[in-house]
């Protein structure tokens, strides 16, 4: 393994692992009433916000970063945020996860294929067993969704995967990610202000919000870009349906839960058709290099 896919290993694992925490930070303090969706939405990037600006500040060199974000993946980004704690009141675990995680890879494959990059064979078996594994995973949680839950975390999965597409081809990942939750302060005014006096706090939900802006998104969804250059579209996209595995093994080392049968055979299912994914495609161009030469 050369030094380069190191390198997008370890921080595709590292995001992972964010994403995965950042779940689990969400259904503690929305699952748990211990703050409204607003205001943890709020202090959620705003904590993002100071987290990533203070990391800026202390990195960069005395040029002015080469790149800065953009509105578009601002507001995919507070779109996704929003969207997703609202849509947490409304929608069991199991139920939330399967609607956003298959929003996110029907966004990306669409994305794919009308860019004109069409999917290998193997790439098309990986991407069918790694979700038919986690929808096995989240089956027994499953219930039937309220309209809006439904729509609010589908509009969650099309903006996560259209934010995930933009930072694609991010050449300073940090400056990119710092200046996209810098960007989101407006949409966050709006957010909040018409909502002030309806606000529920509690210091374990600001606790949780702050936990979950500052090091599982802000750091994490910056490590997230670094990955991506590494990734093809629908790696991308396949890779993310470990998240809900990695929650579910956090339950098991932290909370004591039993590792059942259900969790091998889908973490089994997962983990093999994304091995699929990453590999095959570069089997198949060795055999056409091969053939070719």
């Amino acid at each position: 393994m050369n030094t380069n896919t190191f390198k997008i290993t370890a921080c595709t694992g590292f995001a992972l692992f964010a994403f995965a925490g950042n779940s689990v930070l969400c259904r503690l303090a929305l699952g748990d009433s211990a703050i409204d969706a607003a205001s943890f939405t709020a202090i959620r990037l705003f904590s993002g916000i100071i987290m990533l600006g203070v990391i800026l500040l202390a990195t960069k060199s005395n040029q002015t970063p080469p790149a800065k974000g953009s509105w578009s993946a601002a507001f995919m980004l507070f779109l996704y945020a929003v969207t997703f704690s609202f849509a947490y009141i409304s929608l069991d675990t199991g139920t939330g996860a399967l609607i956003l995680f298959g929003a996110v890879q029907l966004t990306m494959i669409m994305a794919s294929l009308l860019s004109g990059i069409k999917l290998h064979a193997t790439e098309w078996l990986g991407t069918l067993i790694a979700f038919s594994g986690f929808v096995y995973l989240v089956q027994p949680s499953l219930s039937t969704p309220s309209f809006t839950g439904f729509v609010l975390m589908t509009i969650a999965g099309i903006a996560w995967g259209v934010y995930t597409l933009k930072g694609r081809g991010s050449n300073s990942p940090l400056a990119d990610t710092s200046y996209n939750f810098l960007r989101t302060l407006p949409f966050l005014l709006l957010l909040v202000l018409p909502m002030l006096y309806n606000s529920h706090l509690s210091r374990d939900g600001i606790l949780l919000a702050v936990l979950s802006g500052a090091i599982a998104s802000g750091i994490g969804y910056a490590v997230w870009y670094i990955a991506l250059r590494g990734l093809s579209v629908i790696q991308a996209a396949v890779v993310q349906l470990l998240v809900p595995i990695i929650a579910a093994l956090g339950g098991v080392i932290f909370a004591n839960e039993v590792i059942s049968l259900q969790l091998m055979l889908s973490s089994l299912m997962v983990l093999g058709g994304i091995l699929i994914v990453l590999l095959g495609r570069y089997y198949v161009n060795g055999l056409a290099a091969n053939k070719t030469s």
